[in-house]
């Protein structure tokens, strides 16, 4: 009598998971990121960025980097961050040191050989050759570098950094300009 009772309790457990599931995919990632920041890959913010233009956030970092796992851990999970981040970006979290070719505007990237373990020709590209990590890079929608931001941040300096680019005062004053006098 206990398994047919357990056994039923289980059918009805399962029967109610499935009912309030989403019907689309896209409700199931988004309820299993609430929380975090959206990441996708370089193809998927370029492919979101055509139906909907966006600035871009770019987290290049390396499996080796101590900084990286630090942001990944602290200043990644700080739900202003998250929250500003998933309302004004498309945020991509690439591996500098990725073997996968990306084409971009009609030219492949390629992993090379040099350094500690060779790096990503996309990653030397926006990053004008400084290859140190963690390092951000914010595009607008049409590609242009905004800003080129190396290192780790602590939420507050990265809130910040973030309210930069995203109100667009990059257009009227400089970083050094803005980050002192707020």
């Amino acid at each position: 009598m206990k398994k047919v009772f357990f056994i039923a309790i289980a059918i009805v457990s399962a029967g109610l998971v499935f009912a309030f599931m989403p019907k689309d995919g896209t409700g199931a990632k988004k309820a299993a990121v609430e929380g975090q920041i959206t990441w996708m890959t370089w193809d998927e913010a370029m492919k979101a960025n055509e139906k909907a233009p966006k600035k871009i956030f770019i987290d290049f970092y390396t499996d080796w980097c101590g900084w990286c796992k630090k942001m990944d851990q602290s200043t990644f999970t700080e739900p202003g961050v998250v929250k500003y981040v998933n309302d004004n970006f498309y945020a991509v979290k690439f591996n500098a040191e990725q073997k996968e070719d990306v084409v971009f505007q009609g030219t492949t990237f390629s992993w090379t050989a040099g350094g500690r373990n060779g790096f990503h020709k996309l990653a030397y590209e926006l990053l004008n050759g400084r290859l140190g990590y963690p390092s951000y890079v914010y595009l607008t929608p049409t590609f242009e570098r905004i800003l080129i931001s190396p290192g780790y941040k602590d939420a507050p300096m990265l809130q910040k950094e973030l309210k930069f680019v995203a109100e667009d005062h990059y257009n009227t004053t400089s970083w050094d300009q803005y980050r002192t006098a707020n």
